[in-house]
């Protein structure tokens, strides 16, 4: 008959572990849960917008890397140039001074004494010796052109090794600045993606809340103080509405600097290509002295810049996802303004 055998009850020791464990995994699944909460639309809100600053920061090297490079590149082919034409230069004063010295070696085989002796008309041979020291003297004067024509030559060419090794420092440095603007959007457009639907077209509705005052707002009755002035405002405005793009100076894109650039331009005046530059391109003035057209500077590294509109109004490339609008000068730290 088989024998019947109640189950082996688990120890005290075995059931202490497994409670132990057990107790451990719910801890760490509560700890896990209280370390790790789900970022709020909020947050994501904060940390795009600081990486969009960050960006607009990025651009504003990039910009004037960029403005760098165009001034290095110019100047390269400029040097090029010349010592391509000081070389052709060069070259003909060689020549010259070759057949001189061609001329003056078959008119010279025989002593000049010997010469006078001989010829038969000493007159005739006085002038040939005139001639001929003339000929030593314009062999002089050649010599002396050619060892300038060295000298600078060499001078131009050292000066256009170094600007091609400044051009390709440059360049580096745009590269790399590129790719950090680029690597900034790229983490923003993650953070984007980690919101549900809902919450991503929640933040749409109050950008394009934002972008609506691209119609005009209550500008006050203040004037610009020059024409210029009016003329870069008025240019300005007819772009509201056009989107942002890093790099860009219109005219169907901006950055904050590309608009403000762009609108000078159509107005007759050439200002500088980034922020911070233009910041030394006028008048430095407060803000109770702002008028329609000034430049307004913001941050304190002066990475943001945009046209004072009037009544307390900026019109600005804002950011990336944004497009040339209105916006209260109050609504970032405002530096100085600089009249043009």
């Amino acid at each position: 008959m088989a024998s019947h055998r109640r189950p082996k009850q688990p120890s005290r020791t075995r059931v202490s572990v497994l409670t132990a464990t057990a107790a451990a995994a719910v801890a760490l699944t509560s700890q896990a849960a209280h370390a790790d909460p789900r970022t709020t639309k909020k947050d994501v809100k904060e940390q795009v917008d600081k990486l969009y600053e960050e960006a607009e920061q990025a651009t504003e090297k990039y910009n004037g890397a960029k403005e760098k490079q165009d001034q290095l590149q110019k100047q390269v082919a400029d040097l090029q140039d010349k010592v391509a034409r000081g070389q052709q230069e060069l070259n003909d004063l060689r020549d010259s001074l070759g057949a001189m010295a061609t001329a003056q070696y078959r008119t010279g085989g025989i002593d000049p004494s010997v010469q006078l002796l001989l010829s038969s008309d000493p007159d005739s041979y006085l002038d040939k010796a005139s001639a001929l020291s003339q000929l030593s003297g314009k062999q002089a004067e050649a010599l002396r052109k050619i060892g300038d024509r060295q000298r600078v030559l060499r001078q131009q060419r050292e000066e256009a090794a170094g600007k091609l090794d400044d051009l390709a420092a440059t360049r580096k440095a745009l590269g790399e600045k590129k790719k950090e603007i680029q690597g900034k959007l790229a983490k923003a457009q993650k953070l984007l993606n980690t919101l549900t639907a809902r919450e991503r077209a929640e933040l749409d509705r109050a950008s394009q809340r934002a972008s609506r005052s691209e119609s005009r707002p209550d500008l006050g009755q203040d004037v610009p103080d020059s024409q210029r002035a009016a003329a870069a405002l008025a240019a300005a405005q007819s772009k509201i509405g056009s989107p942002y793009v890093w790099g860009a100076t219109g005219p169907t894109a901006f950055d904050c600097s590309g608009l403000t650039s762009w609108a000078y331009a159509q107005a007759g005046v050439q200002i500088s290509r980034t922020s911070q530059s233009q910041a030394g391109d006028g008048v430095r003035i407060g803000r109770s002295q702002l008028k329609p057209g000034d430049l307004v500077l913001f941050y304190g590294d002066l990475h943001h810049v945009g046209l004072y509109a009037g009544n307390g109004q900026v019109l600005h490339a804002p950011r990336t996802g944004t497009t040339v609008r209105y916006e209260s000068i109050n609504n970032m730290p405002f530096m100085f303004g600089v009249r043009i």
